[in-house]
C-alpha cells in the first residue's frame, strides 16, 4: 500500500502551505536533552517555514505523570526561548491540549473504529499470548500477535464474555506491505508479518499511546511529524490508522514523517534518562546559556555548514531544512557542548554577562556573606572573567577572592607555588607594591622587578603572589585582579602568607 499523501505533502511547502508540527512530551521526570533536540528541530522547522508549532502534553499515564513535571516542562520551554502557537497557556482552536482532558474524544473514535470494522475486541489472556509467541519463535515465525481474535463469531465472543474475560481493542492492520517516504531516511517499506494488529485501548477502557497520539495529530491537523528514531517502528501502524480515520471522516490527510537520529552516550549506547549528561536541569544548574546549549544540540544530526559550529538560533532558523538532517546516530560530546557554550558567553555584551551571572553570586552558590559582595568590584572584574568561564557557575570560583575575608585554602596550589625562597620573593614584591601606583601595568612592573632581583622571570615571580592573594595557581589576570582588590587588602594577604611561611 503506497502512501500517496507523503509525496503530496512533501511538496506542500513548495506550494506555500504553512506546516503544522507538534511537540508532545509526557510530563514524567526531568526533561531529557534528546527531547529538547526534538523540540528544537520542530520549532526551527515551523519558524523557518512560517508554520505553526503545537505544544501538546501527553499525560494519559496517571502512574508516571505529575503536575510538578508538567510545570517543569513549561518552565524549560520558556527558559530555552521556545514559543508555541497553540497549547497550554496559549490556547487555540483544537483545545484542550492535555490528553488527560480529551478522554471522551478517544472513546468516541475507538467506538467508530469498532463499528467500522477497523478494530475488534481481543479476549486473549497474557498467558495465552505468551504461549503462542514462544511457539512462533520456536518455529522461526514472527512472534507478534497472530490475529487469533480477528474474526470471532458472535458465539465465540459470547462464550469468552460468559467466562468473565475482559478484552482490549486491537486495530486491524492491512494484509499488505506498507510503504512511506521518511523525510530523513527516504522510502521505507514494512511487510505485514512484521506489523501485526496492535492494541489501542486497554481492558479497563483507557486509550493507549498508539491511539491517542495519531488521533490528536489528525484532529489538530498536523502536517509533519518530526520525532525520534525510536518511534519509527510505530509509523506503519499509525499510517494504517490514518487511512481508517480518513475513511471515517475524522482525519483530512496523513502527515509526512521524519525520524530524527538517535543521540548516543558513552559506549555506543542510546543516551537515556539515567545518563547524568541527559538531564536538562543539569545544564541549567551549571549555567549553560540556552543559546549555547541549543547551538550544540542542533549539531546532533544537522549542521549549518561543514566548517562552522558556532551560530545563533536566528541563523539556525534561517538555514534549517529537515532534509539536511543526517540519519546516522549522533554522539553527545560534553566537552564540545561546553566549548560551544563558552563561545556564546564570549559573544555576550558585558552588561548581559554581568546580569546573567547573578544567580551564582549569591546563596546557595556563593561562599561569601551577602554583605561582602561589592557590585562595583564585580562589574570591574566581569570583563576579565567573561573570557575565561565555560559555564556561568564558573564565575563563583573565579571571583571569590574579591569577596571572601581571606583566600580559599588550597594546599595543592600552596605547595606548588611556595617553593624555597618564596618568602624572600614575597618580601621584595611587597616592598615594591607598597610604592607602586595602583594600576595593573604598574603592579606588573613591580612584581617583574622583584622577580629580577631574585633571578626569576615574571611567570615564576607572580606565582607566589597569586596564591598569597587568591589562594589558587590559576585564575583571572593577576594584576588586574590586584588593582580591583585594592592596595590594603593585597598587602594584608601577602603579610598573611609570609606569616604562614614563617610558621
Amino acid at each position: 500500500m503506497a502512501n500517496t499523501n507523503s509525496s503530496k505533502l512533501s511538496t506542500s511547502l513548495e506550494q506555500g502551505v504553512p506546516p503544522r508540527v507538534r511537540f508532545c512530551p509526557s510530563p514524567t521526570g526531568n526533561p531529557h536533552v534528546g527531547l529538547v533536540r526534538t523540540a528544537l528541530f520542530n520549532w526551527a522547522f515551523a519558524r523557518h517555514h512560517g508554520g505553526t508549532l503545537v505544544f501538546r502534553i501527553e499525560d494519559t499515564d496517571a502512574a508516571r505523570d505529575s503536575e510538578e513535571s508538567y510545570d517543569q516542562l513549561l518552565d524549560s520551554m520558556r527558559w530555552l526561548g521556545f514559543d508555541w502557537d497553540e497549547g497550554p497557556e496559549v490556547g487555540g482552536p483544537h483545545a484542550p491540549y492535555r490528553q488527560s482532558q480529551r478522554m471522551d474524544i478517544y472513546k468516541d473514535v475507538a467506538e467508530k473504529l469498532l463499528a467500522g470494522g477497523y478494530a475488534y475486541h481481543c479476549y486473549c489472556t497474557t498467558e495465552e499470548l505468551d504461549t503462542r509467541r514462544e511457539a512462533a519463535r520456536a518455529a522461526g515465525r514472527p512472534s507478534g500477535y497472530d490475529g487469533h481474535c480477528r474474526d470471532l463469531t458472535a458465539e465465540q465472543t459470547a462464550a469468552y464474555e460468559a467466562e468473565g474475560r475482559t478484552s482490549i481493542v486491537r486495530f486491524r492492520m492491512p494484509d499488505e506491505a506498507l510503504t512511506f517516504t521518511d523525510l530523513v531516511r527516504g522510502e521505507l517499506t514494512f511487510q505485514p508479518e512484521n506489523v501485526p494488529d496492535y492494541g489501542i485501548v486497554r481492558a479497563n477502557g483507557a486509550p493507549l499511546y498508539t491511539l491517542v497520539n495519531p488521533v490528536d495529530d489528525a484532529l489538530m491537523e498536523i502536517t509533519h511529524v518530526l520525532r525520534g528514531e525510536d518511534l519509527l517502528s510505530s509509523t506503519p501502524r499509525q499510517i494504517a490508522l490514518y487511512k481508517a480515520l480518513i475513511e471515517l471522516g475524522i482525519a483530512k490527510e496523513t502527515p509526512v514523517f521524519g525520524h530524527l537520529p538517535y543521540v548516543m552516550g558513552e559506549g555506543n549506547k542510546k543516551l537515556s534518562k539515567r545518563d547524568p549528561q541527559a538531564s536538562l536541569n543539569l545544564y541549567r544548574e551549571r549555567g549553560f546559556l540556552p543559546q549555547g546549549l541549543l547551538n550544540y544540540l542542533s549539531l546532533l544530526g544537522w549542521s549549518i555548514a561543514e566548517d562552522r559550529d558556532i551560530f545563533s538560533i536566528e541563523e539556525m532558523v534561517a538555514a534549517f531544512d529537515i532534509k539536511d538532517v543526517n540519519a546516522n546516530p549522533a554522539r553527545f560530546d560534553l566537552k564540545k557542548c561546553e566549548h560551544i557554550n563558552a563561545e556564546h558567553i564570549r559573544m555576550l555584551d558585558v552588561k548581559t554577562f554581568t546580569e546573567s551571572c547573578g544567580p551564582w553570586l549569591k546563596a546557595p552558590f556563593a561562599p561569601w556573606a551577602p554583605e561582602s559582595f561589592d557590585a562595583e568590584q564585580f562589574a570591574a572584574i566581569a570583563p576579565y572573567a567573561q573570557t575565561r568561564v565555560t559555564v556561568l557557575s564558573d564565575i563563583t570560583a573565579n571571583v571569590d577572592f574579591l569577596f571572601l575575608d581571606e583566600p580559599v585554602e588550597d594546599e595543592a596550589s600552596w605547595a606548588k607555588a611556595m617553593k624555597e625562597g618564596s618568602d624572600a620573593l614575597l618580601v621584595t614584591a611587597r616592598a615594591k607594591l607598597v610604592d607602586a601606583e595602583w594600576n595593573a601595568e604598574a603592579l606588573k612592573n613591580a612584581v617583574l622587578a622583584a622577580g629580577e632581583e631574585h633571578g626569576l622571570k615574571l611567570g615564576k615571580a607572580q606565582a607566589p603572589v597569586r596564591v598569597a592573594v587568591t589562594g589558587r595557581t590559576i585564575g583571572l589576570p593577576l594584576f588586574e585582579s590586584l588593582e580591583i582588590l585594592g592596595r590594603e587588602e593585597t598587602l594584608a594577604r601577602i603579610d598573611a602568607a609570609l606569616a604562614k611561611l614563617a610558621a
